[in-house]
Formats: structure tokens, sequence, C-alpha cells
């Protein structure tokens, strides 16, 4: 009798078209950038190849490894990646993830750009790291208009070229932040780098920086403290007579998750860098550079999601347990819908904000300031939101969740990193309050945007009701801002769903977010939620 027949066990989940989610194509829709789906798929069949899925296991496995000094003794400040990240890099850069939509004259290119970068992130999540500061360094860049006319046409040029070299003679650029250091956290006022001006116009910058990731990157833009007060430098790796600018590297951050992208600690000591606005306006100069990076924080968190949410579909449709596939058993259905209505109003919400961006980046300044309010909302809830639903989907596979292989664990340590990256979980929260304060008006454009759905649900409107009452009270609104701020998120959502959704999803939201209709795990939505066509819209299309 053989002993080793292998029965009951799931087929992997390759060679699928991982753009195929309606809640992706109905965005793209929506916004008149129909013409754009055939691209997205495009990234979407790349995503679910086997093969860019064994890229994403290489790179995870093997990170990248820190070079102080070459074997002479010369210092060299270089991190080796495995090959597999050189590779998912170019596929990012020419799938035009990075900086590509400053350049594109078609219909809503931050939308498109999220959409592609939503179903490209889930097959690895840490080179998105400096493709999302290369996306957002664009219009912080800008308030130097003279480095902006040189470097921008490479930040958004579709080909990666990796080293360390002049950054005038590459054919590509990526570039990153150096903001955060040890004495200051997200506190970013109390930087204590210093910038001394020189006679040519450039500064020296020394001090320490506590995280700076992709440190290989070619550029960086770095805060620092000018006699003019706090302000934003463009410091390049390589400086303009092909010298190597001082960028001591101090150690590589040995994280929780984001295995294959290196995070570092730097030394600037007599660093050469050029001011990018004005002094003292270090952080207006760089605050679009980080409402760019939460806007892709929010999306990661939403492509976690979902990314979860198929494997727990597809593991529930081939496995069997008590004489019937998981899929069939209501218990389980009741989890799935759960875990798939979460990642479609995460979704919904951040593909929304980047159709918003679009519209900001043209002009519109309501649009600015509904975007100003609403990513910080949104980056607060949607990234909290992501490790509670990863250890769920996770728990789907049950002990063949537990282990490395099917990918569930990487999952599950990346999930809290958005919620730490562009400010943790109360740095959001009061980042809303102190919007709210410095522009009371955009508290209006939030509840113009909100009431458009108004009248279509009677939970909707209550929860409306609800959060205005929440505003009624600002003597303890500090102290009340995570409750406060999460109940705009979900009405948020619901509203957007509300109008724009599948109308289970829309009702389910409403009955279990807004209706309080729910437990305190997934898996406890009420009675009457129509379940089948809420997982029918996340199952894997093989």
């Amino acid at each position: 009798m053989p002993t080793h027949e292998v029965t009951n066990q799931v087929p992997p989940l390759v060679d699928f078209d991982a753009a195929e989610q309606p809640v992706i194509l109905e965005a793209l829709r929506r916004a008149g950038a129909e013409s754009a789906i055939d691209d997205v798929r495009a990234v979407g069949k790349v995503a679910g190849s086997a093969e860019a899925q064994a890229l994403g296991d290489l790179a995870e496995a093997h990170p990248p490894v820190l070079r102080t000094h070459d074997r002479y003794g010369h210092r060299i400040d270089e991190v080796e990646y495995d090959p597999s990240y050189h590779r998912l890099m170019e596929y990012a850069v020419g799938f035009g993830l990075h900086a590509a939509p400053w350049a594109d004259s078609g219909p809503s290119p931050h939308l498109v750009r999220a959409a592609k970068m939503s179903v490209w992130s889930q097959v690895d999540a840490g080179h998105g790291c400096p493709i999302s500061m290369t996306y957002a360094v664009v219009p912080a860049l800008r308030a130097n208009p003279e480095l902006a006319a040189q470097y921008e046409p490479l930040l958004v040029a579709k080909e990666y070229d990796p080293g360390l070299r002049v950054p005038s003679t590459k054919r590509g650029l990526i570039a990153g932040m150096s903001m955060t250091e040890k004495q200051g956290g997200s506190d970013v006022r109390a930087n204590t780098t210093t910038a001394a001006p020189n006679p040519d116009g450039t500064y020296r910058i020394t001090g320490h920086k506590w995280f700076t990731s992709a440190p290989m990157s070619d550029f960086f833009l770095v805060l620092a403290q000018a006699p003019g007060g706090l302000s934003c430098f463009f410091v390049p790796r390589v400086l303009p007579d092909g010298t190597r600018n001082t960028f001591n590297l101090q150690r590589l951050k040995d994280k929780l998750g984001n295995h294959s992208n290196a995070s570092s600690e730097v030394e600037y000591d007599d660093t050469v860098g050029w001011l990018v606005g004005a002094e003292g306006r270090g952080v207006p100069t760089i605050i679009e550079m980080v409402n760019l990076t939460r806007l892709d924080c929010t999306l990661g968190s939403a492509s976690g999601m979902r990314a979860g949410v198929a494997m727990a579909v597809h593991h529930a449709t081939h496995r069997r347990a008590f004489g019937a596939h998981l899929i069939d058993q209501p218990l389980m259905r009741n989890v799935l819908a759960d875990l798939a209505m979460e990642a479609e109003g995460a979704t919904t919400v951040a593909l929304w904000l980047a159709e918003v961006t679009d519209r900001a980046v043209a002009g519109d300044e309501t649009a600015d300031r509904l975007r100003r309010i609403a990513l910080a909302v949104s980056k607060y809830y949607v990234c909290k939101r992501g490790p509670i639903h990863a250890a769920e989907a996770l728990e789907c596979l049950g002990g063949n969740g537990y282990v490395e292989e099917s990918r569930m664990p990487r999952l599950y340590r990346e999930a809290p990193l958005m919620s730490v990256w562009e400010g943790s979980g109360n740095v959001a929260a009061l980042d809303t309050l102190r919007a709210l304060a410095k522009q009371p008006e955009t508290l209006g454009v939030f509840f113009d945007e909100i009431e458009q759905a108004r009248g279509a649900d009677a939970r909707l409107d209550a929860a409306i009701g609800a959060l205005r009452d929440q505003f009624t009270d600002f003597d303890t609104i500090q102290y009340r801002a995570r409750r406060v701020v999460g109940e705009m998120a979900r009405v948020l959502q619901g509203s957007l769903l509300v109008r724009y959704g599948h109308p289970a999803v829309a009702d389910g939201f409403a009955a279990s977010r807004l209706g309080r209709d729910h437990g305190d795990v997934f898996g406890t939505l009420p009675h009457g939620v129509d379940t089948g066509a809420i997982i029918e819209r996340v199952t894997p299309k093989l």
C-alpha cells in the first residue's frame, strides 16, 4: 500500500490574471480610462505568472547584503541585491509604476498607475519601496526648477539602470527620501542634521539618519537644519564630477518583513547637497512626497488584503473537510465574504484617492483639500486593518498557511509596515485633526463628498449623522482621535461602495461596518448578506 500518496492538497495559484478583479476594472471604466485596461491586464498576467512569483520568492529569500568596503579597504558603501530584485525592478519601471504618470498625457494617469501598482505589488512588496519614492519625489523636486528640468526626464523614463554613476549619464533614475532620525522619529522638526551653505550655492550636510530605505537609489531628498530653519536638499550618491558623495552606510536594518528591500542607517559627513525650495520650508516642500507615499501605503495594504483573499478563496475552492469543499460550508463562506468585503472597501477607497489625485494635480482646489483629509483618514484605517486581515486569511489555510511555502507568512509579516511607514497610527490620526485645524473648510469638503450617497441607504445616512455629532466636542477630540478618524474612514468607504460598488458588497458593508451588525472578528456577518456574489468577485480566474 503506498504511503506517500498526496491527496486533498490544493494546486498552486499560478498563471492567472491578477488584474481580473472587478473592483479595479470598474474603477478604470468609471473614470473614463477604459483604454488602459489592456495595459493593466498585461501587468496582471505577468504578476500572476509562475515566473514573477518565483522572482518574488527569491528576492524574499535572499535579502540584500551591505558592502561597506572593497577588498582593498576603500570605502564603497554599496548594497548587493539578488538578481531577482533587479528583474522585479525592471518589470516595475517598464510598467511605468514609478514616476511615469508625471509625463503621461492619457486619461487618469495616476489612477492607471495605482491600478497597475495594486496588481503588481502582490508579487513582492519590498521593491515597491523605491518605486513608490521615485513616484512621490517629482512634485517635491519641482520646488527647484533647475534640478527638476535636469532630472525629471530621467525619473519618468521607463528604463531601470542600476549602479552608482553620475545621475545625468544614466538612462533612468531611482529616487529616495531620508528624513527619520533616531532622536526624532516621526517628529521631523526635531531633526538635528545640519546643512552649512557654501559660496558655490551648495550645502555641506552632517548628521545621522535612522531609516533610509533603498540606499542604492541615485539621489535622495534629505531634511536638514540650514541657517534659515529645517530645509529640503537634493543629495546624489555620485557627484557631477564622478566622485562618490559621502554616504556612509552604518548598517542594514534586520526587519520583520520587507526583506527584499534594504533599509539603512546613513551617516552624512560634509555631504554635498543642493537646496530644494526655500530655507526653512523643508516640511512644506516634502509634504507632497509624503502625501503620495501615503497613497501607496493605502494601496499596499489593500493589495495585501486582495492577495490574502485570493489565496484563501483558492484554497477553500479545492480543499475538502467534513465531507464537503470548504467553499461550500456556510461558516467559511461567512469568513471569506467578510474578508473579501474588507479588501474591496479598501481597494475602492485607494483607487478613488488616486482618481482624486488626478484632479488635484490638474489644479482642482476642492479635490486637493479632499485628498489631504481623505488620505490621512484612509491611510490610518486601511493600514490598521491590514494585519488582522492577513492573520484571518492565513488561518483559512490552517497549518498550510503557517509554512513559508504558502507565502502567507510573508503577507503576514509585511502587513504592519504600511501602518508604520509615513506616520504610524497615532501620527496619521492626529494629522487628520491638524489638517482640520489648519484648513477647517476641509471638513465641509469631506462631508460634501460622503453626503453624495445620502438617501440611498438608511444605515449610511445614520452613520453620517452620528459622525457629524463627533465634531461637536473639540475639547476631547485628541483623546478620541482614533475613533473619530476610523469612523470617517468607514463612512467614506461606505459612501463610495453605495454609490459605485456591487450591490451585495455595499449592502454587506453597510450592515456590518455601518449598522454595527458584526462581531469582533471576521466571519461574523449577519444573515442575509449575499456571500455568493461577494466571493464570486474575488475568486481567481484560472
